[in-house]
C-alpha cells in the first residue's frame, strides 16, 4: 500500500505540492483579514486588501514548483519580500514562505546555493529588524533560519547518498548481467568446440566405413556388413554424445535422464580401437606413472587425441598409419599424435577450426601444443599439459 501511495504522490508531484500549499494559503488569507481588522481599513502604512492579497499570492505560488526549480522560486520569493520591504509595507506571517523556499534550495541544490540563499534570508530578516527599529529578535531569529538550513542540507546529504546506493546497485547489476553474458557465450564457445570435434570425428568414421562397404558389397559383403554395423555403432554414438551435449541447454531438467560423463582417459583405449575399426592402423602407448588428473584436463587430452586422428583418417591420404604417445611425467603429461601420410601436402580444410580448438583448449589449462608437417613426411601434433599443483 504504501508503495503504491509513493508511486502516486511521484506521478501527481505538482498536484502534491500544491495541496501541501493549503496551510500557506490559509494563513495568508488570515493575515490579511487581521491586517485589516487592525487597521479598522483605514490605518496609515497599511495597504489595501487587494495588495495585501497580491503579494500573499506572490510569495506562495511560486512554491509550487519548489521542488523542480527551487532556485527560481526562491529568488522570485526573496524579490518580492525585498519589494514590499522598499515600499515600506509590513512583514506579513505570509513573509515566512522565504523559509520553505530556502529548505528547497538548500535540500536540491549544491552546497553554494544552498549558503548563498541562507545569507540573503538572513539579510532579509535583518533588514525586517533594522526596520521595526528592533534587533533582539535577531539572535533567536538566526537560530530558526539555520536550524531549517541544516535540516535541508540533511535531507540533500541523504537524496546524494541514497542515489549513491542506488547508483551503485545498478552498476552492480549491469556487471552482474554482463558476467553472466560473458559466461553464456563462453559456455556456447564451449559446447561448439565439443559439437565440433564430436561431429568431425565420427562423422569422418562413418564417411571411411561407408566408403569401405561399398567397395566391398560386391566382392565381400560380410566385410561390407560389418562396415555398415560400425557406421551404425559410430552414428548412435555421435548422436549420443551430441544429446548430451545439446542438453545442457535446456532449461527443462525433468526431461531425459542422467546424462553420460564427458569422456577421459578411460576412453581412450575405445576411441583408438574406433578409429581401428575404421581401418587406420594406429599404435597406442602410454608411459610414466600415472597421476591423478583432472576430469577437465582429462577430457583436453582426449578431444587433442580425437581431433589427431580424425584429421589423419580426412587428411592422411591411403596406406597412412598413426602413432599415439601418452607420457605421464611428475608435474605434466605430453601428448604425441603422428602419422605419415602425405603431411605439409594436404590440404587441411579444418586448420581454422580443430586445431584452433586444440590451443584454446590447452591454454584454459597453460599448456602448449604444437601442430605441423614432420620433416620426413606426415603430420604430428605435440601437446603438453600441466597438472596437479603446476597447472
Amino acid at each position: 500500500m504504501f508503495g503504491r501511495l509513493r508511486a502516486w504522490k511521484r506521478r501527481h508531484s505538482l498536484l502534491v505540492d500544491t495541496l501541501a500549499l493549503t496551510p500557506l494559503v490559509l494563513l495568508g488569507l488570515l493575515s490579511v483579514l487581521a491586517a485589516r481588522s487592525y487597521s479598522g481599513g483605514s490605518l496609515a502604512g497599511v495597504p489595501g486588501t487587494g495588495l495585501l492579497l497580491l503579494i500573499s499570492a506572490m510569495v506562495v505560488v511560486p512554491l509550487i514548483w519548489r521542488r523542480r526549480y527551487p532556485l527560481a522560486a526562491f529568488a522570485i520569493v526573496a524579490l518580492v519580500s525585498f519589494a514590499q520591504w522598499a515600499a515600506g509595507i509590513p512583514t506579513l506571517p505570509v513573509n515566512l514562505t522565504v523559509l520553505v523556499a530556502m529548505y528547497g534550495v538548500a535540500a536540491r541544490r549544491p552546497l553554494k546555493w544552498a549558503i548563498a540563499a541562507a545569507v540573503v534570508t538572513e539579510f532579509g530578516m535583518f533588514l525586517s529588524l533594522v526596520r521595526d527599529d528592533t534587533l533582539d529578535p535577531l539572535p533567536a531569529s538566526s537560530v530558526f533560519i539555520m536550524a531549517i538550513w541544516i535540516t535541508g542540507i540533511y535531507v540533500n546529504m541523504r537524496q546524494r547518498y541514497v542515489e549513491s546506493l542506488v547508483e551503485r546497485a545498478e552498476r552492480a547489476e549491469r556487471e552482474r548481467d554482463q558476467q553472466a553474458r560473458i559466461a553464456a557465450a563462453a559456455e556456447r564457445t564451449r559446447i561448439a568446440r565439443e559439437l565440433h570435434d564430436v561431429v568431425a570425428h565420427n562423422v569422418s568414421v562413418m564417411v571411411v566405413q561407408a566408403d569401405g562397404a561399398g567397395y566391398a558389397i560386391d566382392t565381400d559383403p560380410e566385410q561390407a556388413r560389418r562396415a555398415v554395423q560400425a557406421v551404425s555403432s559410430t552414428g548412435r554414438q555421435a548422436l549420443a554424445e551430441m544429446r548430451r551435449l545439446v542438453g545442457v541447454l535446456r532449461d527443462d531438467h525433468t526431461a531425459g535422464g542422467e546424462y553420460a560423463p564427458q569422456p577421459g582417459l578411460e576412453q581412450l583405449a575405445d576411441l583408438v580401437d574406433q578409429v581401428r575399426a575404421s581401418g587406420l592402423p594406429v599404435e597406442f602407448s602410454v608411459s610414466g606413472d600415472r597421476q591423478s588428473v583432472p576430469e577437465g584436463e582429462q577430457l583436453v587430452i582426449y578431444r587433442i587425441i580425437q581431433e589427431a586422428l580424425t584429421n589423419t583418417l580426412k587428411h592422411g591420404g591411403p596406406g597412412v598409419r598413426a602413432s599415439v604417445q601418452v607420457q605421464f611425467g611428475a608435474h605434466d603429461v605430453t601428448l604425441s599424435v603422428s602419422d605419415d601420410g602425405r603431411g605439409a601436402s594436404a590440404a587441411r580444410a579444418d586448420d581454422g577450426h580443430g586445431l584452433i580448438g586444440m590451443r584454446e583448449r590447452v591454454a584454459m589449462y597453460g599448456g602448449t601444443v604444437h601442430a605441423a608437417p614432420r620433416p620426413g613426411g606426415g603430420f604430428r601434433v605435440t601437446a603438453r599439459l600441466p597438472v596437479g599443483q603446476t597447472a
